[in-house]
């Protein structure tokens, strides 16, 4: 093991993990009797598979099993064994950019399906369009591929270029496409200043706590301040964590110096208080330490987010509004493995400021409002067409989107009846489609359009509308 990283994360990514590193680890040895570490029976085991197994398995597969099975054993979901491959995509997914075509691509009913292309991305100039199915990538045909082997085969280095054949059910044809992978900016930080009642506020909300959010975190609240925003809302609704050093810099931004924001724990029971320390740009910090400020979470809010709120809630430094959070109390250490793999080890508890464990429990909200479920719900691209008769999950999917939008379908289990045929008949007759009762292609687009309208209205959010009131009340004292 050569160099850690420490971060809290809420999304479990990986099943498996290592208490030990095992000699010639990722590598073939010459033998098959050469013993891969100092336990006997892991070699007996090892060796006696080599040797007399009806079904091969390559040697790299079988301690890659060893390493898995170790931290199953833990009973822990965060610490895992990441391979060489899933170890870059882990670090990826907290940097400040990645390599690749810029689209989304889901997986529905065995089909690969791109969501929606990046604006400016290479995938979108080269002319990929929502609802177009993969069907081969390069010379590859996918079949039954999982999405991330399919995002996977799609990946490969800046500046080399990836075939890929669609088909595209609008023109009802195949087309072949050459696109040149490129970085993609992934940003973490997004802010606006919202005006209400003759209030100026500052909205930054946080998607995760990747390598560059502290740097967005600042430039955010800087514009919004120098906008007018006389207080802060700071969203972290679905954020589920990252690096601990990104949050101590924006907890420390927000608070005075020396303050406890988190205090670990170790595995002996050792307690290490973390203090916020000093900013460079005390004038930027100076204002912001003062202006009143809501946080805004939901139980999608996890690990480095719950380390946040629980320090504005703990140091009375600013109301929570929204709904309990994930409830996870954890910090992992990764750790470089001589195979090229890595170690995500939980290492420390961490605990409020008033050395509280939320584990499990997750942090309260100071006022609790919950919001629609045309918030909530995960939005689906659905290629299928369903009619009365059907049973499936993604009817049940738009029966409960139908009900949200008060269309009667007397039933959100999956199963497509009649008073669910007319809610669908009644929502097409409303946004001016095809006159028939059918969950078809044009159905879902048009559905899933109504729900990103919906949200894209903020009045429409009962969270952020709360934190908007609280605000503008406390100013107005």
């Amino acid at each position: 093991m050569r160099r850690s990283r420490l971060f809290l994360l809420g999304s479990i990514l990986l099943i498996g993990g290592v208490l030990f590193g095992l000699n010639g680890c990722g590598k073939s040895g010459s033998e098959s009797a050469k013993p891969i570490s100092k336990l006997p029976v892991l070699d007996e085991v090892y060796e006696t598979i080599q040797e007399k197994a009806v079904y091969p398995v390559e040697k790299d597969r079988l301690v890659e099993g060893a390493l898995r099975g170790m931290t199953d054993t833990i009973g822990d979901p965060y610490s895992t064994y990441l391979t060489e491959q899933e170890a870059a995509s882990h670090r990826e997914s907290l940097a400040g950019s990645r390599v690749g075509i810029g689209a989304e691509v889901t997986r529905t009913n065995g089909k690969y399906i791109i969501v929606s292309p990046i604006k400016g991305g290479p995938a979108e100039k080269a002319g990929l369009q929502p609802y177009d199915e993969i069907v081969k990538v390069g010379n590859e045909r996918l079949s039954n591929e999982t999405l991330q082997e399919v995002v996977n085969l799609i990946r490969g280095k800046e500046g080399t270029e990836v075939k890929m054949t669609i088909f595209r059910p609008d023109a009802d044809k195949h087309m072949e496409y050459t696109i040149v992978r490129d970085q993609i900016p992934v940003q973490s930080v997004s802010h606006q200043l919202l005006e209400e009642r003759g209030a100026k506020l500052g909205y930054i909300a946080l998607t995760m706590f990747g390598e560059e959010t502290a740097k967005e975190w600042q430039k955010a609240t800087s514009e919004v301040i120098k906008q007018g925003a006389k207080a802060i809302i700071i969203d972290v609704r679905g954020n589920p964590g990252g690096y601990l050093m990104a949050v101590s810099e924006i907890a420390g931004s927000l608070l005075n110096e020396d303050k406890v924001f988190v205090v670990m724990q170790d595995a002996k029971g050792n307690l290490t208080p973390l203090v916020t320390e000093k900013s460079a740009d005390l004038d930027y910090n100076e204002r912001l330490k003062q202006i009143p400020v809501v946080l805004v979470q939901d139980v999608g809010s996890a690990s480095a987010s719950e380390v946040l709120s629980a320090a504005v809630k703990d140091l009375k430094r600013g109301a929570i509004i929204g709904t309990t959070s994930f409830g996870k109390g954890t910090v992992q250490e990764t750790m470089e493995l001589t195979n090229g793999g890595e170690l995500k080890l939980s290492t420390n508890k961490w605990l409020t400021p008033k050395e509280k464990w939320i584990h499990g429990k997750g942090v309260k909200a100071d006022i609790e409002v919950k919001q629609s479920i045309l918030f909530t719900e995960h939005l689906q691209m659905v290629t299928e067409t369903f009619k009365e008769g059907h049973y499936n999950d993604q009817i049940a999917y738009a029966q409960r989107m139908l009900k949200a939008f008060d269309y009667e379908t007397g039933r959100v289990d999956g199963f497509f009846d009649k008073d669910t045929a007319e809610a669908v008949q009644a929502f097409r007759a409303d946004h001016q489609i095809a006159d028939n009762d059918a969950m078809d292609r044009e159905f879902f687009t048009t559905l899933k359009a109504a729900v990103e309208e919906y949200r894209g209205d903020a009045k429409n959010d009962k969270q952020l509308r709360m934190a908007i009131d609280y605000l503008v009340n406390e100013l107005a004292e």
